[in-house]
């Protein structure tokens, strides 16, 4: 489908891409190029998410697509999945224990002491929301004092990698399930169409590579009461994954390297038991790449919103059913139906007018 009436063809199309590099540039010589290494370090939150949606955990490609689309996230993320969909598969990894979760950040709404102790890290959630005027103007000297500043101040004592899990002490009292094997293999959503109903692994890979504002709505709409899960965040983390994978020779599997990921473990009301069974609190899981908390929280609160619906055999709000969540959550998906909008409907929309004009001059002759 082509723009058959604009004048030059392929050369206006391609202006029109040109023009896009002009505006990246239109400062000119008052203003510096964004490296990739400034967008991952100084907009890492922004950074975190395209990686996230496009699937992708390759910073350095994450950094150059949010150049490349001038900061629109879904243009990053759609870039960044064409070109994983580019890209052969060689290995795939076993299982990962997020237990061996190289953390940064670790809270816990459930309890106030927790083993090891909260680790609040790098976080805007006990900060005034007020604008840092000095910021305008910041000095290059002014910003490298900032770190070193930190830096002098930071207390040379051991700090442990990682920390045990709070969903083992509540496993230990019995008031959570124990966790059960994963049933088959897991669903791969990037060869395989969903079909319903789907599998779990299925569901969580839709939500783990879904739109951060498409998961936050659809889960808020289940917390204001379109839903019936009020959840507490058992544990929130975020740290560096080891990533293990087999080697070519011996198979042994060896430490390739680490992703930077954030887990949510929300813990619900407990729900129906079933016979001979004590009743026990119900969880729900969400993870993804990079540093998005928000995500990781809509993402576990779905989770668990989509078992209760299939726990019930029938869906009672959107955010319990399965093909109105996992259709809706994909922001490329989402993207590409509302953007086809702008191309040409020249045909379609002739054939409504007709239609309409043969209704009025049927009214009007009816009339007359």
């Amino acid at each position: 489908m082509g723009y058959v009436a604009i004048k030059g063809g392929g050369k206006a199309i391609a202006g029109a891409e040109a023009l896009l590099d002009y505006l990246r540039t239109e400062q000119g010589e008052a203003g510096l190029p964004l490296d990739t290494h400034t967008i991952e370090t100084q907009l890492r939150y922004l950074h975190s998410r395209v990686m996230s949606e496009g699937g992708l955990y390759h910073p350095t490609l994450a950094a150059l697509a949010i150049k490349q689309s001038l900061g629109d996230t879904l243009e990053a993320a759609f870039a960044l999945r064409a070109f994983r969909s580019t890209q052969p598969r060689l290995l795939e990894s076993p299982l990962l224990d997020t237990r061996n979760l190289r953390v940064v950040r670790r809270i816990s709404s459930a309890f106030k002491d927790i083993p090891g102790g909260q680790m609040l890290g790098a976080t805007t959630d006990y900060a005034l929301r007020l604008l840092k005027m000095q910021l305008l103007d910041e000095s290059p000297e002014q910003f490298r004092a900032i770190a070193k500043a930190w830096l002098a101040d930071t207390p040379q004592t051991d700090i442990p990698d990682t920390f045990p899990k709070v969903l083992d002490a509540l496993r230990a009292e019995g008031l959570l399930p124990e966790p059960q094997p994963a049933a088959g293999t897991p669903f791969d959503i990037t060869r395989e169409p969903l079909v319903f109903p789907v599998p779990r692994s299925a569901a969580l890979a839709t939500l783990a590579r879904g739109e951060t504002g498409s998961l936050l709505a659809i889960a808020y709409s289940n917390m204001r009461g379109y839903g019936d899960v009020h959840p507490t965040v058992a544990e929130l983390r975020v740290g560096y994954l080891p990533v293990l994978l087999p080697h070519p020779i011996s198979g042994e599997l060896i430490e390739a390297g680490e992703v930077l990921i954030t887990e949510c473990e929300v813990v619900a009301m407990y729900g129906k038991a079933e016979k001979g069974q004590k009743p026990t609190f119900t969880l729900g899981y969400g993870a993804c790449f990079g540093h998005n908390e928000v995500k990781a929280i809509s993402m576990a609160i779905l989770d668990r919103a989509l078992q209760n619906g299939q726990a019930n055999g029938k869906p009672q709000n959107p955010s319990e059913d399965p093909e109105f969540v996992l259709l809706h959550v994909d922001g490329i998906d989402s993207m590409g139906f509302c953007t086809h909008y702008k191309m040409p409907h020249y045909v379609t929309f002739q054939s409504d007018m007709d239609r309409l004009r043969t209704t009025q001059q049927q009214q009007q002759e009816g009339k007359a």
